[in-house]
């Protein structure tokens, strides 16, 4: 996992509230325990028309969106069942933070844990987000402090542990995993 300290990225902008797990990686795809690749399912059933051809009325097609790093999402994003999957096709499509007024705890905890940013803002900050589709946005983790381009900044939270783990890139097991060698000692110590 890359380590997140600062991202800037112009935003996409997905207005929709209760956007739930499902929306964003349908059931069908789950068969697969690898990250990759998941990026081309996101939000598939709205992305792609029935033949398979991409959507022009979906906003993440549109060519504003592409490359954006941070999605500006709903309230109460990432909604419905416990889907790791979700976080991995919102990274592998290139996504590094998603932001909301209000982000599902099991969603949120999953993509601390796999190096996706929930950052939940005040309703005045995220209406200014969704009526500028596309401005840009700096996330500054160590400060936890984000910064509209041209507008408002706002702090915000993240759990201290989660934090820690994102601005040195680690997941939680890669970091009990380096604990090892003091684990040992303490326990030889007690032995």
């Amino acid at each position: 996992m890359k380590p997140f300290i600062k991202l800037t990225s112009h935003t996409a902008v997905l207005p929709m509230a209760h956007i739930d797990t499902d929306q964003i990686i349908p059931a069908r795809f789950l068969k697969v325990t690898d990250k990759e690749g998941l990026g081309k399912k996101a939000f598939h059933d709205w992305r792609y028309l029935p033949d398979g051809t991409p959507n022009p009325d979906f906003a993440l097609n549109q060519p504003i969106n592409k490359a954006a790093k941070i999605l500006v999402a709903g309230d109460n994003f990432g909604c419905g069942s416990s889907r790791e999957h979700a976080p991995w096709a919102l990274l592998d499509f290139g996504f590094r933070a998603v932001i909301s007024t209000s982000i599902a705890d099991i969603f949120r905890n999953n993509a601390l844990k796999n190096g996706l940013l929930p950052v939940v803002v005040p309703e005045d900050i995220h209406q200014h987000l969704l009526s500028r589709p596309g401005v840009q946005v700096s996330i500054d983790l160590e400060r936890e402090y984000l910064e509209i381009e041209g507008g408002p900044g706002t702090r915000f939270q993240i759990e201290s542990f989660a934090r820690y783990c994102l601005l040195v890139g680690k997941e939680p097991l890669d970091y009990l995993l380096d604990q090892d060698p003091l684990i040992t000692a303490f326990e030889t110590a007690r032995a």
